[in-house]
């Protein structure tokens, strides 16, 4: 039977006519009261937060894929490591069903790593909701502003709230955003983070004081600040992979799916080929349902299904650059709803840089998208208008894009009139695709896409979601005064190039850099900073150690360089030229974790700077800087 359900301006109803399977637009099938209390949540806490608790080794989550057979498969195959598939692993596992989760790259290796990096409500979808009497915009930003709390509560080590500034230049924006803002704090109730405000001009120069005083011949006359959230979104996304391995679920990276299997009818999918990509091995796992969350790459999925499927993904490219710390004050974001061409503009702090951005424009769908020149230009051109310091493409430190994989509408006409809310499916039975959303919303998105598997495996699960109510790893117990202790009680031992070992400070940054990544398994990458004499930094200027890649090797699946530096830290995101320069030392620490010869040590070195050549900071792009010189 066909469920069909219309939401906004999103229609799927072709969708689901053409395979005559079930559409859901974020309507849960089964109720969060449907299976009993609480009872598992305490004991899935001290699981996942033992004190002496780690990941399986990556063989023992292989064997334990390659073990489930016909005869005794898993409940549900997760097919991609982004936020949306390492959600719906956590979520399926902590219910007590039996989980695996292949990832063809890394966790958060596409769309996931390549965020905004706001968790966020939607104030553009409150504006549209208002004016155009839309309920369903409207539910849109309600449920996105409940989960962003969620969020932040969930990871606190790796999320926070940021004040954002809307600059008003005339006393008619001054009141139309303080009423759209203080609306926007009215929807969000009890999961408020802070209270909107008004600060005159002057007030505003104090706390931006790169903001300028007049654009286009118009003053400013103030600004209103509101609250949304901020993350660190790769860093995130391999947080819940490994709160999923230490919950029970087999997951394994650089595992891709090469086809699925069929049962002798053909009339359903019971599993899938596999390839380790680091070996070249494959094997066949079997699972009751596999749930589809490939992003971008979830049509390629299900042609293997049915190659004549049609097409659910309308990719969109976002880019965004990084710049330096100085064009934006710590603490305090700026954000333009409506440049002169209509689109929003942003600068907002993170890790110590400034990140700005974005572009939104259709694109086609490939394994590393690369940022194009006019792209940048544009950014580049938005913000200038806006700041009063000179605007520099020699400033870019590292420029990236990512795909959005949006749900298709047949009638709209741009990506902005797409809808962000995510889309539920089984166009094969067997098969459960999950596309579309945010970031913001990962986790009542995996919860939809498992009750939907639940219902096509016949599963029986144990409890109900409990995900709303789980800390990550590193999460419980944090406290924003944590990395104090590592300040106090720890040592950088250093190892010189003569071999000698000298001692050195744990200074402030690296602490709070420690305690903000790993949360309370800080101490952990402490010790080994400490024991193991690998507390030199890797980067200039950079809090990142060498005791850290030693760490995900051993504790976070990190099984290459691109792995460091993308996603268990972020230097290649923050500035191209540091990251190529630390991954020397980092392929020799991974070596040593790894066991590589020569041969897989150069090979690496030739992937990670191929891989950097994508991010276009002005050191790697090739440019005619006419404006921005």
């Amino acid at each position: 039977m066909t469920r069909l359900r219309k939401l906004g301006t999103v229609t799927v109803t072709a969708i689901a006519a053409a395979y005559g399977g079930a559409v859901v637009l974020h309507d849960p099938l089964i109720s969060a009261s449907d299976y009993g209390g609480n009872y598992r949540l305490e004991a899935l806490r001290k699981k996942v937060h033992d004190p002496g608790a780690v990941v399986p080794t990556r063989e023992a989550q292989q064997s334990v894929l390659a073990a489930a057979c016909k005869s005794n498969p898993l409940d549900v195959l997760v097919i991609g490591g982004g936020a949306t598939g390492s959600g719906a692993a956590l979520d399926a596992v902590t219910r007590g069903l039996s989980v695996g989760l292949v990832e063809r790259e890394d966790f958060a290796a596409g769309t996931s790593s390549r965020s905004t990096k706001l968790l966020h409500g939607g104030v553009r979808y409150l504006e549209k909701a208002v004016f155009n009497l839309d309920y369903g915009q409207f539910k849109l930003v309600l449920h996105a502003l409940e989960e962003r709390k969620q969020v932040i509560d969930n990871a606190p080590h790796l999320c926070h709230a940021l004040p954002c500034m809307t600059p008003c230049f005339s006393w008619f924006e001054v009141v139309y955003y303080w009423i759209g803002l203080k609306m926007y704090d009215l929807v969000a109730g009890r999961q408020l983070l802070h209270i909107s405000r008004y600060y005159s001009t002057k007030e505003s120069a104090d706390l931006f004081p790169t903001l300028a005083r007049k654009v286009n011949d118009r003053s400013l006359r103030g600004t209103v600040v509101y609250y949304d959230g901020q993350m660190n979104d790769a860093r995130l996304n391999v947080g819940l992979a490994c709160t999923a391995a230490l919950a029970g679920a087999a997951v394994l990276n650089h595992a891709e799916v090469v086809s699925l299997l069929k049962d002798d009818d053909g009339k359903r999918i019971i599993g899938a080929r596999i390839r380790d990509n680091l070996t070249g091995n494959e094997f066949d796992t079997y699972a009751k349902v596999i749930v589809n969350a490939g992003g971008p790459f979830c049509d390629s999925i299900r042609k293997m299904a049915n190659k004549n499927v049609q097409q659910m993904i309308s990719p969109s490219s976002g880019v965004h650059i990084i710049l330096p710390d100085y064009y934006s004050p710590e603490g305090m974001g700026l954000i333009v709803p409506k440049t002169k061409d209509g689109r929003v503009v942003f600068m907002l702090p993170w890790l110590g840089k400034t990140v700005a951005g974005t572009t939104d424009s259709s694109t086609s769908i490939t394994f590393l998208p690369e940022p194009h020149e006019d792209e940048i230009q544009f950014i580049l051109d938005a913000i200038s208008g806006y700041l009063n310091v000179k605007v520099r493409r020699a400033d870019v430190l590292s420029a990236w894009s990512g795909i959005r994989p949006l749900a298709v509408d047949p009638t709209a006409k741009n990506t902005e009139s797409i809808s962000r809310d995510h889309v539920v499916c089984e166009d094969y039975p067997g098969l459960v695709t999950i596309t579309g959303g945010k970031w913001t919303t990962y986790r009542s998105m995996a919860e939809d896409a498992v009750n939907a598997a639940i219902k096509s495996g016949k599963l029986t699960p144990t409890s109900r979601c409990v995900t709303n109510n789980l800390r990550l790893v590193g999460g419980a117990g944090w406290e924003p005064s944590s990395f104090t202790v590592l300040a106090q009680q720890y040592t950088r031992m250093k190892s010189t190039h003569s071999g000698k070992v000298v001692p050195g400070v744990m200074d402030s940054a690296a602490a709070r850099h420690l305690s903000h990544a790993y949360g309370t398994l800080a101490e952990r990458v402490a010790c080994i900073a400490q024991n193991e004499s690998l507390g030199k930094r890797l980067a200039h200027g950079y809090p990142y150690l060498e005791a850290e890649v030693a760490y995900c090797a051993r504790s976070e699946y990190c099984e290459s360089a691109v792995d460091f530096i993308a996603r268990r830290t972020r230097l290649a995101f923050l500035e191209t030229d540091a990251a190529r320069k630390a991954l020397p030392r980092v392929i020799e620490i991974l070596a040593n974790e790894h066991k590589w010869d020569d041969a897989k040590q150069k090979e690496e070195l030739e992937k990670a700077t191929e891989f950097l050549r994508t991010f276009k900071s002005s050191k790697n792009a090739k440019f005619h800087d006419g404006k921005h010189n």
